[in-house]
């Protein structure tokens, strides 16, 4: 005969792994660096300075 699992142990586990594996997809698609998140800021906003400069006035 087999040993006895407790079902519930069983359930909290797959929970806690399901639960990595969710966190392991958003640090790939969320985490920056505060360094990446500042050059990406500076882009945005020499693009927006460019833009405004290339407008023509009526």
């Amino acid at each position: 005969m087999s040993e006895p699992i407790n079902l519930n142990k069983f359930r909290k586990a797959r929970a806690k792994d399901e639960a990595k594996k969710t966190a392991e997809q958003n640090r790939v698609r969320f985490g920056r660096t505060k360094a990446e998140k500042q050059v990406s800021r500076l882009e945005a906003e020499k693009a927006r300075r460019l833009h405004e400069q290339a407008k023509r006035e009526d």
